[in-house]
């Protein structure tokens, strides 16, 4: 009777032995240890790339319009798993981080998203900010105003020991100060992604940083999934209104290139962006002779403004006269966002599908019966 007994259960020993070297040979051939948090795919990021290794992921951030030939090496290993065997050239990021620094509202818009602005102690101007929350953490001093661009506060940021800094390294900003700080600055590229749904998708990365993959995963698969509802909204659209954008500023007219996200935003919204034939992905300076003989006939006019109060066609007008030779102005089709009264920056590099039904609402409003728009609207 002892003998069965020992019998069965070394019986029982060698099988678990067996399912747990199973386990351990399928985490191993899928890339992924049994610590490691949730996959993420990348589908849309140009500017991202993942690769899965037994317990540590590699990522590779490069300029998404292919202008700048820098990459930036990561390795986020979770805290307590060793760093042997990494590439010499990539930063060791351990994971999740607990104290993050933002230098932009892009940046922010991930962890307000996600619900994780208790890990932002830091970041710079908030003259526009919105967030409640944030502005909550901000008076009871829980997060920092570091300074603005280029005259970044060195020794506060010191003081706050944050586990990395996120910046924009291709912008002008004074980077440069803080480099020397011995606190990793980690490349944060998802403005330059040419597309909504490549920009909206730099989520992953930020949850990826802060242990949340599960979360942006589920978050990404809702917004795709109403952009793509919304884009087939448009498919059988015929004919396409033409949209010009932007306005003179400093005696130039800003605008994007025919290749750009904004450009990409007009399409997917059944429209045609003025400078459709022009191959530039980011910002160009036109004078306005320029911009009235290819855009004047536009059948719609998009605006960021920042403007007190109620904007109107009368304070368009009053910037400048010129205005009001434009058809869209004429015909009453300018389409707007006042940056003063909505938190466009703050959240739209994250909800592409709202600004998406923004856009279909104003130039089929048909399309949408019913729909509240939530950033643009029609000018009155």
């Amino acid at each position: 009777m002892i003998y069965r007994i020992v019998y069965i259960l070394l019986a029982i020993a060698i099988f678990s032995s067996s399912c747990n070297n199973k386990k351990d040979q399928s985490s191993s051939a899928t890339g992924n240890s049994s610590r490691d948090s949730a996959h993420v795919q990348i589908k849309y990021a140009k500017g991202l790339a993942i690769t899965y290794h037994n317990n540590y992921r590699l990522i590779d951030i490069s300029d998404p319009e292919g202008k700048n030939e820098t990459i930036y090496h990561y390795a986020l290993v979770s805290k307590g798993q060793s760093i042997e065997n990494i590439p010499k050239d990539y930063i060791v990021i351990e994971t999740p981080v607990e104290k993050v620094i933002c230098m932009t509202t892009l940046q922010l818009s991930s962890f307000i998203k996600l619900d994780a602005l208790d890990r932002v102690i830091g970041m710079p101007s908030t003259h526009y900010l919105f967030n409640e929350q944030m502005k909550q953490r901000i008076e009871e001093g829980k997060t920092a105003r570091i300074g603005i661009e280029g005259n970044f506060d060195n020794e506060l940021i010191l003081s706050l020991n944050p586990d990395l800094i996120l910046v924009s390294p291709f912008k002008r900003g004074g980077y440069e100060s803080i480099k020397d700080l011995d606190v990793p600055l980690v490349s944060f590229l998802g403005y330059k992604e040419t597309t909504p749904l490549g920009q909206a998708e730099w989520i992953k990365f930020t949850a990826m940083l802060l242990g949340m993959e599960d979360k942006a995963n589920t978050m990404f698969d809702a917004i795709e999934k109403r952009y793509n509802e919304l884009l087939d909204l448009t498919t059988s659209v015929t004919k396409k209104p033409v949209v010009l954008s932007g306005e003179m500023r400093s005696g130039n007219w800003y605008v994007v290139g025919g290749k750009s996200y904004l450009a990409q935003q007009f399409r997917d919204a059944g429209a045609e962006y003025f400078l459709k034939n022009n191959d530039e992905t980011g910002g160009i300076n036109m004078d306005f002779e320029s911009v009235y003989a290819q855009g004047a006939n536009a059948d719609y006019w998009r605006l960021l403004v920042s403007h007190t109060g109620d904007y109107s066609y009368d304070a368009l007008k009053q910037s400048d006269a010129r205005y009001t030779d434009f058809k869209a102005f004429k015909e009453k089709k300018v389409v707007y966002c006042n940056l003063r009264q909505k938190p466009f920056y703050e959240n739209t590099p994250v909800e592409p599908e709202v600004v998406l039904a923004d856009l279909i609402k104003a130039f089929y409003p048909d399309l949408l019966p019913g729909y509240k728009p939530v950033y643009y609207e029609m000018l009155k």
